[in-house]
C-alpha cells in the first residue's frame, strides 16, 4: 500500500550512499583489512544496486482498491492478492499480524496510516485462507467428515515444548512463542536457552502474544473448539506470591543491607539474589527500594559468602537494561574489579559475568578495561572452573569490541594462552579460543604476536576437520595473517590447506566462505621464492 513512496525511498538513499563511497577515497585510509573489505563489498553492491531496477506491478494495485472497497469478496481477487504479497498459509498470516501489531505499538498512539485498510485486508484473506478447500476431492471428502470432530490444529498455534494449542502465548527474549506454563516451568528448571533455537536468553521477562492469541480464539471459534481456560498450577501460584514482594518487605531487606551485623547482610544478601533471579518485575522493585548501591558496598565484606552474593545479585539485577546505569553509576566496576581478582571462584566466575552484562552498554566497555579488569579475566580464563573460563572468555570477547581492550589483552599475552587452547582441545575451549583470536587477528599488535605462535598447523587442522563456526574464525584468522606477511601464506599453502579451503568457499557459511575465497586469491597470486 504504501510501496511506491518506499521505492523512492530507498532508491533516493541509494543513490546517496553509492555518489558518496564514490568520493571517499577509502583505499588510501589507514583501517583494518576487514573494515577494507567490508566497505568495498557494500560500494559494489550498491553500485550493481542503483544500475537494477524492476519493472512496477501495475495490477497489484488495483485488485487491492478492489478488495479494500465495500463491493463483494471475490475468492479469486484474494487468492491472486495473497501469491503477490506470498501470504498462503497461516503461518504467514501469523508474521504479518504480529508485524502489524509491532507497528501499531511502536506507534506509541500516534495515527498509524494505512492500519485500518491493512487490518480489513488481512482478515479477508485469513477468511480466504482458512475456507481454502483443498486440492484433492478425496481429502476434501475425508476432511469434511471429521470436521466437527478432530480439526487438525496449525502447527503454529502449537506451544513448541508441549506441541499442545496454546492458551496464553508468550513470546522470550529470542522471538520464539510459547505457551506461558511450559516456557515457565523451563526456566524454572535451570535453563538459561531458548527451547527451539537453543538461543542464550537475554532475559527471562515474557511479552504476550496477543495477536496470535486472538487468531487462536478465532481458529477456535470457526471449527467449534472450546478454547480451555488456563488454570494456574501451585508452582505458578507460587511464582506469582514471590513476585508481589510488598513495601514493607523490601524496607526490612534494606534495614539489613545496612545494618552492620554480618550475619544480617548475608542473609539479606542471598534472599535479593535469589529475588533479583526470578522476574523482571523482582529486579525493578529492588533496584527502586535502593539496594544497588548497598550491594556494592558489600563486595568489600571481608565474608566471602557476603561477597558471592553481593556480586551475583548484581549480576541478576543488571539483566533489567536500566539497571545497568545504577550499577556503574554506583562506582561498582572497580569493586567487581577486585573480586575478580581476589574473591572465591564462585565469586570471581560471577564477576566475570556481571562485566559481561554491563559491556553490553558500548561506554562501559571503555570503562571496564580502564579500571584494570582485562589482567584477572585472563587468569579466571587460564586457572578458572570450566564455568569461569567460559565466562571470562564471553567478557573478554566483549570488551575486546573497542580496540582499547584489544591492545591490552595483547599487552596481557592473552595469545599465548589462546594457542595454547587451540593446540590443545581436551580442554574443551577451543570454540572461545578462535573467537577471541579472530577479533584480536583484526588488530596490528595481535596479529604480530600471533604471526610468532607458529599458528598456521593448528589453524589448519581446524579448517579441514572443525566445526562450521570454528572453521569460519580459524578461515577468518588465517586470512587476516596472511594479507600481513606473505610466509604465512607461503606456510599455509605448504601445510595443505588448499582443498578445504575449496570446499570451505562452496560450504561453508557466509563469512567462511567469503574468508575461504580472499585466502584462495591470495594463494594464487604468491610466489615461490
Amino acid at each position: 500500500m504504501r510501496g511506491d513512496a518506499f521505492l523512492d525511498e530507498f532508491a533516493t538513499v541509494n543513490r546517496q550512499i553509492h555518489l558518496a563511497l564514490d568520493a571517499l577515497p577509502y583505499n588510501s585510509l589507514d583501517m583494518p583489512e576487514e573494515v577494507h573489505e567490508q566497505v568495498a563489498l557494500v560500494h559494489s553492491q550498491f553500485r550493481r544496486a542503483a544500475t537494477r531496477t524492476d519493472p512496477p506491478d501495475t495490477q497489484l494495485p488495483k485488485d487491492l482498491a478492489w478488495a479494500l472497497s465495500d463491493k463483494p469478496s471475490d475468492p479469486a481477487l484474494l487468492t491472486r492478492i495473497s501469491d503477490k504479497l506470498q501470504l498462503h498459509t497461516m503461518a504467514d498470516m501469523k508474521k504479518e499480524s504480529i508485524a502489524l501489531h509491532d507497528m501499531v505499538i511502536s506507534s506509541a498512539g500516534e495515527p498509524v496510516r494505512c492500519v485500518d485498510e491493512m487490518s480489513s485486508l488481512l482478515k479477508k484473506l485469513k477468511d480466504c485462507v482458512v475456507a481454502q478447500p483443498p486440492a484433492n476431492d478425496a481429502l476434501t471428502a475425508r476432511s469434511a467428515s471429521v470436521k466437527h470432530t478432530s480439526p487438525i490444529i496449525p502447527d503454529e498455534f502449537r506451544c513448541p515444548i508441549s506441541l499442545e494449542l496454546m492458551q496464553d502465548p508468550v513470546i522470550v527474549s529470542s522471538g520464539q512463542t510459547y505457551e506461558r506454563s511450559c516456557i515457565q516451568k523451563w526456566l524454572d528448571s535451570g535453563h538459561k536457552t531458548c527451547p527451539k533455537t537453543q538461543q542464550p536468553l537475554s532475559h527471562t521477562s515474557f511479552t504476550p502474544n496477543f495477536v496470535l492469541k486472538s487468531l487462536i480464539a478465532q481458529w477456535c471459534e470457526a471449527n467449534g473448539i472450546d478454547l480451555p481456560k488456563s488454570k494456574p498450577n501451585s508452582r505458578d501460584k507460587k511464582a506469582a506470591k514471590g513476585s508481589d514482594y510488598d513495601h514493607a518487605g523490601l524496607v526490612s531487606l534494606m534495614n539489613r543491607l545496612k545494618s552492620g551485623n554480618q550475619d544480617e547482610q548475608r542473609a539479606a544478601a542471598g534472599e535479593i539474589r535469589l529475588l533479583a533471579k526470578r522476574n523482571v518485575n523482582n529486579r525493578i522493585c529492588i533496584a527502586e527500594a535502593g539496594a544497588i548501591p548497598l550491594l556494592v558496598n558489600l563486595l568489600s565484606s571481608s565474608d566471602p559468602r557476603t561477597q558471592e552474593h553481593a556480586v551475583t545479585a548484581l549480576l541478576n539485577l543488571s539483566i533489567h537494561e536500566n539497571n545497568k546505569g545504577s550499577i556503574v553509576d554506583s562506582n561498582a566496576i572497580p569493586k567487581i574489579v577486585e573480586v575478580l581478582k581476589a574473591g572465591s571462584m564462585e565469586a570471581r566466575e560471577n564477576a566475570a559475568a556481571t562485566l559481561f552484562s554491563l559491556s553490553v552498554v558500548d561506554e562501559n566497555k571503555v570503562t571496564i578495561g580502564a579500571a584494570g579488569a582485562i589482567p584477572p579475566l585472563i587468569n579466571l580464563l587460564c586457572d578458572g572452573s570450566p564455568r569461569g573460563k567460559k565466562d571470562a572468555a564471553t567478557a573478554i570477547f566483549n570488551l575486546c569490541i573497542y580496540q582499547g581492550n584489544k591492545v591490552r589483552a595483547v599487552k596481557a599475552g592473552i595469545i599465548i594462552h589462546l594457542m595454547n587452547f587451540l593446540v590443545d582441545p581436551t580442554g574443551g575451549m577451543i570454540d572461545e579460543a578462535l573467537s577471541l583470536l579472530s577479533i584480536l587477528a583484526g588488530n596490528p599488535e595481535g596479529k604480530a604476536v600471533i604471526t610468532q605462535s607458529e599458528p598456521i598447523p593448528p589453524l589448519v587442522e581446524v579448517i579441514k576437520t572443525g566445526s562450521p563456526r570454528n572453521r569460519e574464525n580459524a578461515s577468518a584468522i588465517l586470512w587476516s595473517l596472511c594479507t600481513a606477511d606473505a610466509e604465512q601464506t607461503m606456510a599455509a599453502k605448504a601445510a595443505g590447506v588448499e582443498d578445504a579451503l575449496k570446499e570451505l568457499s562452496e560450504t561453508g557459511t557466509d563469512r567462511a566462505k567469503r574468508k575461504a575465497s580472499s585466502t584462495l586469491e591470495l594463494m594464487r597470486q604468491a610466489k615461490e621464492p
